[in-house]
């Protein structure tokens, strides 16, 4: 088979291997579900926002058989925000001022499942 058989044959097969793997999740970790609008809009606050220390990250989880969305403390005596699907805070799991979050979950660090990391801050401070 000569360089250029091999070559159609790479382009013949390509957009059935993209499908396959478009169906099976991506390439990418996330990559087969986009993030909700209000992910999204958190992002760009974080982004605007000045970098904070730790960087800000948003995280996805499993948690009571639902999915929810992580947000760590930003600095010292933030909470942390645990969302429902459609962006309603559920709980501080952790942070303000004693560091144990609000007590609504206590038990989110020891039952979440599934952990996927959607965004980070990559700035530099």
């Amino acid at each position: 088979m000569m360089l250029r058989d091999i070559n159609l044959e790479v382009h013949r097969w390509l957009p059935v291997v993209c499908g396959v793997a478009a169906l099976a999740g991506g390439c990418a970790p996330g990559s087969s579900q986009e993030s909700p609008a209000f992910v999204v809009q958190l992002t760009e606050r974080m982004k605007a926002a000045p970098v904070s220390n730790p960087p800000g990250s948003i995280w996805r989880y499993r948690y009571l058989g639902r999915e929810v969305y992580y947000v760590p403390p930003a600095c010292c005596d933030v909470p942390s925000e645990l969302l429902d699907a459609d962006g309603t805070l559920i709980c501080s799991p952790e942070g303000g001022l004693t560091g144990a979050g609000d007590g609504k979950c206590p038990d989110f660090f020891a039952k979440r499942t599934d952990e996927l990391r959607l965004w980070h801050d990559t700035r530099r401070q």
